[in-house]
């Protein structure tokens, strides 16, 4: 028999290295890392200022990936297909569709001199209620299959965007010019006030799914399958649907909407470390993070400002998204 090769690990150590346990420490050290990279290097003469700068930019992104990507997640998950995002079913062309109703109806002098609280706490509480109320109202009051849900929240989501595009041919040009700046996502000029509350509730939201985690995972067999192993399907998917909702509308309100961010986490999260929702969801917020954060210090110290990120990752997962569609992987 021939001597093993010394250049090859050992079997323990190719075990590991292919343990998905092992990839989610290892995403999760990669995105402490870039945190700690974004946060500490190039720091100018007052250092004080600039990390406190930099500590709400985090702060924002860490959030936003957090959100987006357990949202994506666990909408894919009651979906059964790999390919729909909140943000492909128009849940935040809502967002969009509420700040040009409220431009067009009392003016744009709300939109500006509003308090960020107020006005976050009004989005908040318009996004989640609208997505809440239409789900319930399709999926547990009329009992329609998931497909026609589906189908529905497509067709809803075209809808938003028309009737939007609409409203904003009517405003007068400075209006449209703040209707714009609220149409894409910012991670550099997060209001400080709106941290926290933000915060507390996706915490509160993922926590909240911990007690349902394995009834995710038989729910991701399909709705006849996890039936029949007693999961309480509609009463999950409820769940979910809210938490999704409560996420999504923190998430819009705080940074902006997102519409392919979502799909390449957590596509990636999948490829890492397979679909167990107790590893895919931190693995989707560790993906998000370095995703986020390493983006805006390569745009920071490399590029020098040379694009915005929100730009480079929508045009990414927008690419990722037609390939996933060509290839046929939606499920």
């Amino acid at each position: 028999m021939s001597a093993p090769s010394r250049t090859s690990p050992p079997p323990h150590a190719r075990g590991l290295l292919h343990s998905p346990a092992a990839r989610l420490i290892a995403l999760a050290a990669a995105a402490v890392l870039v945190v700690a990279l974004f946060l500490l290097t190039g720091l100018p003469g007052k250092w004080e200022y600039a990390l406190g700068l930099r500590g709400r930019t985090v702060a924002g992104m860490v959030i936003a990936a957090a959100a987006v990507g357990v949202a994506t997640v666990l909408f894919q998950t009651i979906t059964a297909n790999r390919i729909l995002t909140p943000g492909i079913m128009g849940f935040d062309a809502i967002f969009l569709a509420i700040q040009v109703l409220t431009a067009f109806l009392i003016g744009p002098a709300l939109l500006v001199s509003a308090p960020p609280l107020a006005s976050w706490i009004v989005e908040l509480v318009l996004m989640g209620g609208a997505i809440v109320l239409l789900y319930w109202w399709l999926f547990v009051r009329r009992r329609l299959d998931l497909h026609v849900i589906v189908l529905a929240g497509l067709v809803l989501g075209v809808l938003f965007r028309a009737v939007t595009a609409f409203l904003q041919r009517l405003l007068d040009p400075d209006t449209f010019a703040i209707i714009q700046n609220l149409a894409f996502a910012s991670f550099t000029s997060i209001d400080r006030d709106l941290l926290v509350p933000t915060g507390v509730l996706v915490v509160v939201a993922v926590a909240s799914l911990w007690p349902i985690r394995r009834s995710l995972d038989v729910l991701a067999l399909g709705e006849a399958t996890a039936v029949s192993l007693g999961v309480e399907h509609r009463r999950v998917v409820m769940h979910a649907v809210v938490a999704i909702a409560a996420m999504v509308a923190a998430s819009t309100a705080l940074v902006g909407p997102v519409t392919f961010f979502g799909l390449l986490v957590a596509t990636l999260a999948y490829g890492a470390v397979g679909h167990r929702h107790m590893r895919s969801i931190p693995a989707a917020i560790a993906i998000g993070v370095i995703a986020l954060v390493g983006g805006q210090l390569i745009l920071d110290r490399v590029l020098g400002f040379g694009t915005e990120l929100p730009v480079v990752i929508e045009f990414a997962g927008g690419i990722f998204f037609i390939i996933l569609v060509l290839t046929g992987r939606a499920r």
